[in-house]
């Protein structure tokens, strides 16, 4: 087995503030927990931006702005930026800091999908921000749209344009296939680095047979021309990347996947996720891979390529 990359999605578009009070929302904020996740063993870091007033998911690049050079100042972990952004923004809007900041990696959803999340409203006792309800509750009516042109555009302006290479988010089988279509007309271009989605409403169901399923798929369709990783929500996060440890795939932890550290026991910060994922990999004889790794098994242009 190769070692094991650890992405951690420090923030997200997924909860509210009022859902944690250890979710970071402040460009300050982000950063202290983005370097220090990436000293708990974090190879990779996924990044959104927010509002600094009421944390809403922004696009601003000059929001982004304000933490990804303190984090490339401080440590050498592969940045990783969305481009799905937040539920409602426009492709521009969602394109427009990753085109600004040039990074190594960009997340990118392999299809356009029902997404639900609107059950967790109703864990909420009280809402902090007027924003939050309306926001939650109104994705049983929401599309993620990502169309094929839409993939083809983000590979062409980001990819071709300026050498980022992507973390394809397959929240489903069918986002598998999506993704071999696209390599079979050379759209994309190994190694994929494949990141087989669990437990979002709308995409397939947290199962362990569904993750050998998937891995199945990805196996039959990409060979050797792929790095395969697993990430599943709230509760399932644990349980399913340690699975994908066992059998030879990379993990992503952080608070835009789970809020959790345990059964009913609220994570304090992206760092003890990983913390708790590396101390798991390491006692079943796993080796972590540092960043400068990651960047040879994803070939990645390195982080003296950038825009920030």
């Amino acid at each position: 087995m190769s070692k094991v990359i650890i992405t951690c999605a420090v923030t997200g578009a997924i909860h509210t503030p009022s859902m944690s009070d250890h979710l970071p929302i402040t460009p300050q904020q982000i950063a202290e927990q983005s370097i220090a996740a990436a000293e708990a063993g974090a190879s990779i870091i996924h990044l959104h931006a927010r509002d600094p007033i009421d944390g809403r998911p922004t696009p601003d690049p000059a929001v982004f702005m304000q933490f990804l050079p303190v984090i490339k100042q401080s440590t050498d972990a592969v940045i990783n930026i969305t481009t799905g952004g937040g539920l409602g923004m426009t492709l521009d809007e969602r394109l427009a800091a990753p085109l600004l900041a040039k990074p190594e990696m960009c997340s990118l959803n392999m299809g356009s999908m029902n997404f639900n999340i609107a059950p967790s409203a109703a864990r909420v006792k009280q809402f902090k921000h007027e924003w939050e309800r309306p926001y939650l509750e109104g994705t049983t009516n929401y599309i993620f749209r990502n169309t094929f042109q839409d993939i083809e555009q983000i590979v062409e302006r980001l990819g071709k344009g300026h050498g980022t290479r992507f973390e394809f988010e397959c929240y489903d089988v069918g986002h598998l296939y999506n993704l071999a279509h696209m390599l079979d007309r050379k759209v994309v271009e190994p190694p994929l680095f494949t990141q087989t989605i669990f437990g979002i409403l709308g995409g397939i169901g947290a199962e362990p047979r569904n993750l050998m399923f998937m891995k199945e798929t990805a196996d039959r369709l990409f060979g050797r021309d792929y790095v395969w990783s697993v990430l599943a929500a709230g509760r399932h996060q644990m349980p399913f990347v340690t699975m994908a440890g066992m059998l030879g795939g990379n993990v992503r932890v952080g608070l835009e996947d789970s809020l959790w550290i345990g059964k009913g026991q609220a994570a304090t910060s992206n760092a003890q996720q990983v913390s708790k994922i590396r101390r798991i990999l390491e006692e079943l004889s796993l080796e972590v891979a540092t960043p400068a790794e990651a960047r040879q098994m994803l070939a990645l242009k390195g982080g003296d390529q950038v825009g920030f």
